[in-house]
């Protein structure tokens, strides 16, 4: 009798821990408490797959060895509650993954350029001719790559939410970026439970396993003293000592094993100061699994950014319009707000995640002539920056938003979307803020 696996959430991930378990042999059945979109009931259809949707049968849920749970479901929904109370075990579908690849793994968190990094990994592995495929936190599920083809090597992002339910998942090269305050609310507003649940990406590193991280980030260097583990391989902008990566005299220099790549920051074709971690980042990675040199830089010099990320969109009479809807806490924004060198009409605001703005009070005094408020509840926006910024006002909808942006703007000025918050009031998810913006600014 095939053990059963029991599935919550019908979304990418949990359709494709579907597949992969079903092709594994296990009696599968998924549960969405809301309702599952066509193509994935399509999917689940064709697979033979039991599901049901806008609701959850608890008869049908606790009788199960396993229960594998998207990321984007909360441990104090009441069904996760019996779930854990009848003590039934957990997984993330990554966890659940994992264990039926023979693949190298390459996993990359942080609370930004995680999904950057991840593509340039990605693009430079491609490129040196590796049997490679990106997934996870973008692309498809890593389950649903791992049921239909056989790779060599994964780049994976992860998120903080898939690490919460991995318990041997274990990467090759683990990379991690950087911790801010993010999603505090799924962690009661504790920044410790979020720093930890991105540190299970390493829990099961040995020495043979690399672990590649920002030594210019405070809250790493901090934890790093208790919990790091693996071959250490750090990269900083600021110090050159003892770094696998760094910065010299505008040149990336990356260094193992006397193996030493070095290329001008200005030959990248990432510009900013936080894409000169990204593309260490990725560039160490690629050191480690012994890529040509010149195959890293030519893919570093070419790569193309990311739909959402700092996207420069058009000009329109001479403002730049430049879509970063991807920005969705404070931190990224900030090096969204960094990264603009001209005056900017800064288009901001969602569902806040529990935000500090503070951070972003020197930014947005020196380079701030206005603010348009997009979200249903903007007070927290406005109240954080009334004294700093001459000129705030309110929108409703992406039309609105952009028309009024274009209006208090003249020529040489960046209309910047760089919300800090998540989507979820107004839009869908944040590819479809992108896309709103990018619509309503070819239609000016």
């Amino acid at each position: 009798m095939a053990k059963r696996i029991v599935i919550l959430g019908g979304g990418e991930s949990g359709v494709g821990a579907a597949i992969l378990a079903q092709q594994q042999g296990f009696a599968v059945f998924l549960s969405d408490f809301g309702k599952i979109k066509e193509n994935y009931k399509n999917d689940l259809v064709k697979n033979n797959i039991d599901f049901e949707e806008e609701q959850h049968t608890q008869e049908k849920i606790l009788n199960t060895d396993l229960v594998i749970k998207s990321p984007g479901i909360s441990d104090k929904v009441p069904i996760i509650k019996a779930i854990i109370e009848k003590g039934i075990p957990i997984e993330s579908e990554i966890e659940f993954a994992s264990k039926y690849t023979d693949a190298k793994i390459i996993a990359i968190t942080g609370s930004n350029g995680k999904t950057t990094t991840t593509l340039l990994t990605y693009e430079i592995l491609k490129n040196a001719g590796l049997n490679v495929q990106v997934a996870g936190n973008v692309g498809n599920s890593f389950a649903r790559e791992v049921a239909k083809n056989q790779y060599d090597y994964f780049v994976l992002e992860v998120s903080s939410f898939q690490l919460d339910n991995c318990y041997t998942f274990h990467p090759d090269i683990a990379v991690l970026l950087n911790i801010t305050p993010d999603h505090l609310d799924r962690y009661g507003y504790e920044f410790d439970g979020y720093i930890r649940a991105k540190y299970r990406i390493i829990q099961n590193l040995t020495d043979n396993d690399s672990f590649i991280f920002c030594s210019d980030d405070e809250v790493i260097n901090k934890y790093n003293s208790e919990l790091a583990k693996g071959t250490r391989l750090p990269f900083s902008i600021k110090k050159t000592e003892n770094q696998a990566g760094y910065l010299e005299n505008n040149q990336i220099k990356i260094n193992i094993n006397q193996n030493q790549l070095s290329m001008s920051i200005y030959e990248l074709a990432l510009q900013g100061k936080h894409n000169i971690y990204n593309s260490m980042a990725a560039a160490i990675t690629s050191n480690v699994l012994k890529i040509r040199k010149d195959s890293v830089r030519e893919s570093l010099m070419h790569f193309k950014g990311v739909e959402h990320r700092l996207e420069y969109v058009i000009k329109v009479h001479g403002i730049q319009f430049v879509n970063d809807s991807k920005a969705t806490n404070v931190n990224s924004t900030w090096y969204g707000l960094e990264s603009v060198k001209r005056p900017i009409v800064w288009i901001a605001g969602g569902t806040d995640k529990g935000n500090d703005y503070s951070q972003l009070n020197h930014l947005v005094k020196s380079k701030v002539k206005a603010i348009v408020c997009l979200g249903v509840d903007n007070t927290k926006l406005i109240e954080a920056f009334k004294d700093i910024v001459p000129v705030i006002t309110e929108t409703q909808s992406m039309i609105e938003a952009v028309g009024m942006s274009y209006k208090l703007s003249k020529k040489g000025d960046t209309v910047l979307l760089s919300p800090a918050c998540a989507s979820f009031d107004l839009f869908k998810n944040y590819e479809d803020r992108g896309r709103q913006f990018k619509n309503c600014v070819y239609n000016l």
